[in-house]
This record gives C-alpha cells, structure tokens and sequence, in this order.
C-alpha cells in the first residue's frame, strides 16, 4: 500500500457505532480514485461485538452498508495477542483527539467498561481510526465517537 493515503479502524458488527460503516464507505466512495485506502479490522474485544465468522462479518456489511474497501480478518488490538499493527499504531500514536463535551462523556463512561483497555495508549473500543500519510507515518488518532465525515479535512490535507 506504499504510496497511498490509509484509514485503518477496528470495527464490530454488534456496536452502537456500526452506522459508521456507512460514513466509511462514503469516504471511501469520494477518495478512493485519488489514493485513499481503508482497513478495515474486525474486533471482537469490547462488548463481545463482533462475534461472526469472517465471511459473515463481510456478509453483513456488504449487505447492510454496501462495503466496498478492504475487510481484513478478525483480530485483537490489545493485550498479550494483540495484532503486531495495532502495536506499531499505538506507540506511534498514542493518544486520540476527544472532540466535544458529548463524545468526552461517552468516552469516559466507554474507558468504565472498557476491560480490555489497559495501558493508557491501548484502543479504548470499537471503530478507533488511524490515519496514514502517503509516506507511511501515522499522522492522526481518531477517538470511536469522531464520525467518519469529520475526518475528511485531514484526508484533504494529505491526500
């Protein structure tokens, strides 16, 4: 994927943020032709939700938000079997930027129940976004509240 612009997010099926799917694919509609990518990592870490096989975790997102961009595999992005990526993600980034009083709120109650999130840079739940330059650094860390949508001036920036 050298020389293309990358969203990578963990995703889940079962979650309140599941409709993102939709800001996702339109994201990937409107960039993709000019060189974004999108990963797309299933994860069933938090809440239990993304509990399907592979093949029926695209089922239903094919199905149900018309996903055109990469799904890859079910994995975990932490703890003792996290995804060697999520681990090269997180020491490059940190900490995400929590726009808002609302979505600060709903991250705090998240991080209560958030069981796997243990170490202050891991992924705190479902649909965390990462942004990849061209040159392959990590330039942005998307919180699960930030919708899809609002990414897309730092998509223009480095698109």
């Amino acid at each position: 994927m050298k020389g293309k612009v990358i969203l990578i997010v963990n995703t889940a099926t079962g979650c309140g943020f599941t409709p993102q799917y939709e800001g996702l694919e339109n994201l990937y509609e409107k960039y993709h032709d000019k060189g974004l990518e999108i990963l797309d990592f299933p994860c069933n870490q938090f809440g239990k939700q993304a509990p399907g096989s592979d093949s029926e975790i695209h089922e239903f997102c094919t199905a149900k938000y018309k996903t055109q961009f990469d799904q890859l595999a079910k994995i975990n992005v932490n703890g003792e079997n996290e995804e060697p990526l999520y681990t090269f993600l997180k020491n490059e980034m940190p900490d995400e930027e929590i726009v808002g009083m609302k979505n600060k709120i709903a991250m705090k109650a998240i991080q209560k129940i958030s069981t796997t999130a243990v170490k202050p840079a891991d992924i705190k739940w479902n649909f965390t976004k990462f942004l990849i330059d061209r040159e392959g650094n990590v330039v942005k860390r998307f919180d699960p509240t930030f919708i899809p949508g609002d990414i897309e001036p730092d998509i223009e920036k480095i698109i």
